[in-house]
């Protein structure tokens, strides 16, 4: 188990999470924290590094077991998961009336179009590339925080 990141307490079970990040790439969650601190968008985001971890935040289950049943906001999910896939864990997101209507992006560095048709067959709300230039990718991420965090407007339950 690693240690809670920086911007994280030990227990997340009656923290407000705006946020989940599911990434299991240490250099892209940083980039993607330092892009939303930087617009003052991180100070409610949850990091999870594999698909059993998201899905375990998700159904309050395992080592989240006593974490409020509140869903994030929107989940940055990467594809290419450990022990679980990204597009599993979409697809069990979709299964269940608890956390069906959770805005889900793809942020990935995939671009083959089979993870581009699938994704939005299991009713992904955005897919996109994770740009290759830090600029451009901090940019792309403050977009994302700014947008799915505080303009979208999602089903009151």
């Amino acid at each position: 188990m690693t240690a809670p990141e920086p911007h994280q307490s030990e227990s997340v079970a009656d923290k407000l999470v705006e946020i989940l990040l599911v990434e299991d790439n240490p250099s892209d969650v940083q980039l993607t924290l330092h892009a939303l601190e930087r617009n003052n968008l991180a100070n409610q985001i949850h990091v999870v590094r594999d698909g059993v971890e998201a899905l375990d935040f998700l159904f309050s289950s395992g080592p989240y077991a006593d974490r409020s049943q509140r869903n994030p906001r929107v989940v940055l999910l990467d594809l290419k998961l450990p022990r679980i896939d990204g597009l599993e864990v979409l697809r069990r997101m979709r299964e269940e009336q608890r956390t069906r209507t959770i805005p889900v992006v793809v942020l990935t560095s995939s671009r083959e179009e089979r993870d581009i048709v699938e994704s939005y067959k299991l009713g992904v709300n955005s897919y996109i590339v994770k740009p290759v230039d830090f600029e451009q990718f901090a940019e792309a991420v403050r977009q994302l925080g700014f947008y799915w965090a505080l303009l979208n407007q999602p089903p009151s339950k």
